[in-house]
């Protein structure tokens, strides 16, 4: 790290550059999962794109490592050296409504599009909870509720605005920069910092959403039905099987407080007569205890996941499944069903069903490796102390350990987790992406400057 003069090269940053003692800097450097308390030397509260430049370009010439901040949803492991760039201030969303485009900006959450889209009777993929960064979620891939019927989020980019390791500001489309386009759908921050991105929407102004939840002793009927049903329904609709341990807080409505819960998701985009048809049996599979499926506005659609809105310390990891045989439901019921001990330590364990649009190829290439996945397993479970992460930890080697026969080996890079050595990182993307990828941060970063996060190492020279 360099000395403090050096600070004076960022005097023209228009945003706030803090330093650990400032008392601004706290805030400044916490994000959504407080499970990775970060405690950079300088934090900088980017105002613009010219920021952004400025904070690349000083951290180029004084060889001080760069980590990029939106929500924080993603932070898995401390960073507690060098420059954190937080974007959140960067909120700007610009409609196109005749070319059905959002041009975000950094820092910008998918709530924030979603408001702006609504009026023209428009949408952006978005995933489970829409507190998230567009930016963030969508460079890393981005699995959306509606995926099945629209693809991943990155399929609809249309071009990035990137500045890369040097300080070098660059529009990433398919036609210009192909390389960079390539690697930030998919690739997460390995190459460089979006500061904003063009993005298609969808013409869904409402949706056939919500949760069927089932008292947690009768998980096993709901899920073998659920992944029967699963290989019967139309491309379109979108499903995910949950166990639910959910503590007694007051923020947790009533009557899911405190309570074991198996539940399944909806999110069908089309007529819902024809959705009401669809999930008829589900609905009979098992005791209901609550229905929140209806016609809902996209908008409204965090009530269909209904991710936590606070903060919260998680460890989050998953996997992606070859298929749900009967085998591999037994596995997991085996490890985290009804019959897990008391205080079974995660509080979710889902199954989101993939295939549908996300199983077909994009038609400009890309760094996404899970479209060959019939399921994505993921679990979270909350470190509330050092005896909870470490039976979180236990639980989630458990479950993988017993998952694996029916994984593809891979996983998702947005779900991974807090990424380990090379070897684990690797797991994020087939070998032939992993080695593009390594090559490019070469080319892009080769200081590696942006190491940090769910990053590969360089390429060989």
């Amino acid at each position: 790290m360099t000395s403090t003069p050096d600070l004076f090269a960022l005097s023209g940053v228009k945003g706030p550059v803090l330093r650990p003692d400032d008392p601004a800097y706290t805030p400044e450097v916490t994000g959504f999962n407080l499970a990775a308390p970060h405690t950079p030397d300088i934090a900088i509260g980017a105002l613009d794109t010219d920021d952004i430049v400025a904070a690349l370009r000083w951290a180029a010439a004084t060889d001080t490592p760069v980590t990029v901040q939106a929500t924080g949803h993603g932070a898995n492991f401390p960073v507690t050296e060098g420059l954190l760039l937080n974007t959140s201030r960067m909120t700007d969303v610009r409609i196109d409504p005749g070319t059905r485009t959002a041009t975000v900006s950094a820092g910008a959450k998918w709530h924030d599009v979603l408001e702006a889209a609504a009026p023209h009777g428009l949408a952006a993929l978005t995933g489970a909870s829409t507190g998230t960064g567009a930016v963030g979620y969508t460079v890393g891939g981005g699995l959306p509720v509606l995926g099945r019927a629209y693809g991943y989020a990155a399929d609809l980019v249309r071009s990035f605005q990137v500045g890369t390791a040097d300080g070098t500001l660059h529009l990433a489309t398919a036609e210009a920069e192909p390389d960079l386009f390539w690697a930030l759908r998919g690739g997460k921050g390995n190459v460089g910092v979006v500061t904003e991105m063009v993005t298609g929407l969808v013409p869904v102004p409402e949706l056939f959403g919500g949760g069927l939840y089932c008292p947690g002793e009768h998980a096993e009927p709901l899920l073998r039905a659920w992944a029967e049903w699963t290989a019967t329904v139309p491309d379109e609709m979108g499903s995910g099987y949950t166990l639910l341990r959910l503590p007694p807080l007051p923020d947790i409505p009533e009557p899911l407080r405190g309570r074991f819960w198996a539940r399944v998701v909806i999110a069908w985009p089309g007529a819902p007569e024809a959705g009401e048809r669809l999930i008829a049996p589900l609905r009979t599979a098992a005791p209901v205890t609550l229905d929140t499926v209806s016609v809902i506005p996209y908008t409204a659609i965090d009530s269909i996941h209904m991710d936590p809105r606070d903060p919260l310390p998680a460890r989050e990891s998953c996997a992606l499944l070859t298929a749900l045989t009967p085998e591999a439901i037994t596995a997991l019921l085996r490890t985290c069903g009804p019959s897990a001990p008391p205080g079974y330590p995660l509080l979710l364990v889902e199954l989101r069903h993939m295939g549908g649009a996300l199983a077909r190829p994009c038609a400009t290439p890309d760094a996404i490796c899970s479209r060959d996945a019939e399921f994505l397993l993921e679990s979270v479970g909350v470190l509330t102390d050092p005896e909870a992460a470490e039976a979180v930890e236990a639980a989630n080697h458990d479950l993988y350990t017993a998952m694996a026969p029916h994984s593809t080996g891979l996983t998702m890079v947005n779900t991974h987790g807090r990424p380990g050595d090379a070897l684990d990182r690797a797991r994020a993307w087939t070998p032939e992406v992993y080695d593009r990828l390594r090559r490019l941060k070469a080319t892009y970063d080769p200081k590696n400057l942006l190491r940090h996060g769910h990053t590969v190492p360089l390429a060989a020279a």
